[in-house]
């Protein structure tokens, strides 16, 4: 019996984490600005996850639960304590595929240089300001779920999101005047 038990809480955890994989590497990717310490970091935040298992409670916000074991594990890094990153230019192997349109090579040209700025500023951002705008904007977290997630009251969510676009915005103009 006590094996059945283990079979079904690993099942469990298997069908809540495993659909997360993609997102959470992207996340890690994002903070850590680097491949090998994103991987190191999802997996390390898989074993985390998997031995305190026990100590989820069923019902509750998994998605927000396994974030913010990433981040807490980030921050607690090497990586995450030395948070004053850059972001490498070198990585446009990984680039996407444009699709087939009727844009011009000068239009996809400024578009690509556009999301290439906006990616060095975002790189730029301070990591409180920067994981609040990537829990927001790419992984697309309500209010409440960035707030467990950065274990922060909403209303501190909600004025760091406030000043993570502002210093977005100015991070890019300031970059578009150079």
């Amino acid at each position: 019996m006590f094996v059945s038990e283990e079979r079904f809480i690993s099942g469990s955890f298997e069908e809540l984490a495993m659909p997360l994989f993609d997102r959470l590497y992207n996340f890690a990717h994002w903070l850590t600005q680097n491949r090998e310490e994103a991987e190191d970091l999802v997996q390390e935040t898989y074993a985390k996850a998997l031995k305190g298992f026990r100590s989820y409670r069923q019902g509750t916000n998994f998605r927000a639960w396994i974030y913010q074991i990433l981040r807490n594990t980030f921050l607690t890094s090497r990586a995450g304590l030395k948070s004053a990153s850059s972001i490498s230019l070198d990585e446009d192997s990984e680039s996407q595929n444009l699709p087939v349109s009727s844009d011009t090579p000068e239009t996809l040209l400024l578009q690509r240089s556009d999301q290439q700025l906006v990616q060095q500023a975002l790189g730029e951002l301070a990591v409180p300001y920067r994981e609040v705008l990537l829990l927001c904007e790419f992984e697309e977290m309500s209010y409440q779920e960035m707030s467990a997630t950065l274990a922060v009251p909403i209303g501190t969510v909600m004025s760091r999101l406030s000043r993570a676009r502002r210093a977005l915005r100015d991070a890019v103009q300031e970059m578009q005047k150079r």
